[in-house]
């Protein structure tokens, strides 16, 4: 694969350059900016420290959350998995940039 299927994401203040199709880089995008978004959330907490240890939070709750939701025939039929996720993606992008407005001013 050539560098123009690598994409550049930023996940806890470190950048990693991933190859993947084509297609696949806007849901790439997504699950990082999602998962950025989780481990700020845990480091903010300051209940757990270290990168590492960050992340398997992050992915434990994640985790939890897909299999709870899995569980629940009733989140499902309200729509798909990946509609719900972006959902929350614009969520926490219009709480961000209200959040950045608010302290710039």
């Amino acid at each position: 694969m050539s560098s123009s299927n690598s994409v550049t994401v930023q996940i806890l203040d470190k950048e990693y350059s991933i190859i993947c199709p084509q297609e696949e880089r806007s849901n790439l995008v997504s699950a990082a900016r999602y998962l950025d978004g989780k481990m700020r959330e845990i480091r903010s907490s300051g209940k757990v420290i270290g990168a590492d240890r960050i992340a398997v939070m992050a992915a434990l709750n994640i985790t939890h959350d897909l299999l709870h939701t899995q569980e629940r025939p009733d989140v499902q039929a309200s729509g798909s998995t990946r509609e719900q996720v972006r959902d929350l993606l614009e969520r926490v992008d219009l709480v961000l940039a209200t959040d950045t407005d608010v302290s710039k001013g």
